[in-house]
């Protein structure tokens, strides 16, 4: 059997790093950069992609990159991809490992990860290397396992060199105490700051899925939030604050689940995740509190379909 080495990426790799992803995913793969090699080149020679590669005598066998943006001192560990012929031998595990060895002397203070919920594999790696899940993100991007329904994701969390991430120390709502009270052990608690830079309002849409992201909920944006369209599958992140039990109650009034957290562009802070509209499916998740989130974001979007169900028989008969 021929020597597996890990090594970084080569511009001479372009080519085959390529390939590897078409012969994986075929063209379904969500990122649509891989399919150029010029495009894994430049990022590479950018900075934004560190990509680290397990090769053989013959030819590359996995792939996975530390993916930042340099303005906003970020990094996520992501595009991790085996061959089929190469499963079984942890490599997943070992590019993750390497990246993670790599982030500290880049005066990164946290790394995130999105894992698939379609199988088990990349939350259990993610777990081995010291990935703690903090949010589910529903019907995110379209499968490349070419199943009907989106991937919904799983946001995990990786401290570099014993550096914090705190939460706000303030008082959880019963219904997710539990699964707070876990974050603040992992990733610490402070003090609210009441006084952050002005985030702008966002809304863009995202495949099928309208994104919100938000510093301040205050009555006149809850109210144009309740007019948008009823039909709207929606992902809003809002600025984790002292006000938290107050906005979920809020968001929960308008038919939002909460579903979990994830980090906030730079060094601290998390946005708080609520959703509307999940489409209905059965995950098994490896995380006892994500799939707490999933099973109540599901009771949650049933609910919400009922009675809309209820509210259009009611009104059609009004109408007869």
């Amino acid at each position: 059997m021929s020597r597996l080495i890990f090594r970084p990426y080569r511009p001479s790799d372009a080519v085959a790093v390529s390939q590897l992803f078409r012969e994986v995913y075929g063209d379904l793969y969500a990122q649509p950069d891989v399919y150029l090699p010029n495009m894994i080149s430049q990022h590479n020679a950018e900075g934004r992609w560190q990509s680290i590669l397990a090769v053989d005598d013959a030819r590359v066998l996995g792939h996975a990159a530390l993916c930042r943006d340099s303005l906003l001192n970020t990094a996520e560990l992501a595009l991790s991809v085996v061959h089929p012929a190469a499963q079984g031998q942890s490599i997943a595990t070992r590019l993750g490992r390497e990246i993670l060895t790599q982030s500290g002397a880049l005066g990164l203070k946290s790394i995130s990860i999105k894992q698939v919920t379609h199988h088990p594999y990349t939350q259990r790696m993610a777990g081995k290397i010291g990935f703690h899940s903090t949010g589910l993100i529903p019907d995110f991007v379209p499968s490349p396992f070419a199943e009907p329904l989106p991937e919904t994701m799983v946001m995990g969390c990786h401290l570099i060199d014993g550096h914090m991430r705190p939460l706000p120390d303030i008082p959880w709502p019963t219904s997710c105490r539990t699964f707070m009270q876990h974050l603040c052990s992992v990733f610490g608690t402070q003090q609210d700051k009441a006084s952050r830079p002005a985030m702008p309002l966002q809304i863009t849409q995202q495949h099928h899925r309208f994104d919100i992201v938000i510093q301040r909920l205050n009555k006149r944006l809850l109210e144009q939030i309740s007019q948008l369209p009823g039909h709207w599958l929606i992902s809003a992140r809002l600025e984790l604050s002292r006000h938290f039990a107050r906005d979920m109650h809020s968001f929960s009034a308008l038919g939002f689940a909460f579903t979990g957290l994830m980090p906030t562009p730079g060094d601290n802070g998390w946005f708080a995740l609520f959703h509307r509209g999940a489409q209905s499916r059965s995950l098994n998740l490896h995380c006892a509190h994500m799939q707490r989130l999933h099973d109540d974001l599901q009771q949650n979007a049933n609910a919400t379909r009922t009675h809309r169900y209820v509210d259009a028989l009611i009104g059609s008969r009004s109408a007869a």
